[in-house]
């Protein structure tokens, strides 16, 4: 089959490169000339060209976006649709917000068009070890590009499925999203306690190798523990404290509010999140002034090893 690519970064030119490697053809689109030429000296088919890049699509089209969540979903559609006719196929790949994609999807097929939503896990290693795709949208048109699905998964018939309708793919992703915030947090709390055991001088690299063989917590999350302790030293000296965070894990926390859902683990990992940014740490200067109020507890200068945030 023949789709076009629209957003050439690290995971869409790897996307298409997967896709290549399994006998089908792209029509790679990206607004940046740098990245175009990236592309073109991997052997992608790319352009700066929008209209060029669309014109090399048949009916009906097959328009896979990736693009950050948002406005640019919003643009990149705008700007896609007055080359293509009803009919035609956009599939958002990215990190979207599910209520995002119902408006989206509803929009859409009013003109005739279909979109679905395709929740892509994977990262960096997607390229070789394939990519899990959580996929909404109408079923007659997933099964439809079947092909495309199955040569980005780990297997064909495995590591891909269609989940619900329209929204639905985004809305397993943003799940998948925070379960991960809870497992990283999990497996950080777990190798802090013993890097702060230090009368058994543990070597925490040689444990993460221990664990991935046979041990109940053994994950590929695990894996990239090790990997990382490897490559960083086991003190990460080098590594700033400080842990972003994509609105998945924020938007789960809304919709557990909404449903009235118990998810303590996820929602606590990430307010950590948050509080890695925290340099004022105005809170806990606030605690300590509290203490020292009601209780006398004398008080932590900064110049006797406080941050001052400044």
């Amino acid at each position: 089959m023949k789709l076009g690519m629209f957003g050439l970064g690290r995971m869409g030119a790897n996307m298409a490169l997967r896709l290549m490697r399994k006998g089908h053809e792209i029509s790679g689109w990206s607004r940046s000339e740098g990245t175009v030429s990236e592309a073109r000296e991997v052997g992608i088919p790319a352009t700066t060209d929008l209209e060029a890049a669309v014109a090399e699509l048949a009916p009906p089209r097959v328009l896979w976006m990736m693009v950050p969540a948002g406005d640019p979903v919003d643009g990149m559609i705008g700007a896609l649709k007055p080359f293509t006719e009803p009919g035609d196929i956009f599939i958002d790949g990215g990190n979207s917000r599910y209520k995002d994609t119902l408006r989206r999807a509803e929009r859409l097929s009013e003109e005739g068009y279909h979109l679905l939503d395709v929740g892509t896990s994977g990262g960096i290693w997607g390229l070789e070890e394939g990519y899990a795709l959580m996929v909404g949208g109408d079923g007659a048109v997933v099964e439809s590009l079947r092909p495309i699905f199955a040569a980005l998964a780990p297997d064909e018939d495995r590591g891909w499925a269609r989940v619900g309708s329209a929204g639905a793919g985004h809305f397993v992703k943003m799940v998948h999203n925070g379960i991960e915030y809870g497992m990283m947090q999990a497996y950080a709390e777990g190798f802090a306690l013993m890097k702060h055991k230090q009368e058994f001088d543990f070597d925490l690299h040689t444990i993460a190798e221990t664990w991935r063989y046979g041990s109940v917590v053994r994950s590929w999350l695990l894996d990239l523990v090790a990997r990382g302790l490897h490559a960083e030293g086991q003190d990460l000296e080098e590594i700033a404290p400080w842990v972003s965070d994509s609105g998945e894990g924020r938007w789960m926390v809304e919709e557990a509010i909404e449903t009235a859902t118990n998810l303590p683990v996820i929602s606590l990992a990430l307010m950590q999140r948050f509080a890695s940014r925290d340099e004022d740490q105005f809170a806990n200067r606030l605690l300590a002034v509290m203490r020292n109020q009601f209780g006398g507890h004398a008080v932590k200068g900064t110049e006797e090893g406080g941050e001052s945030g400044e």
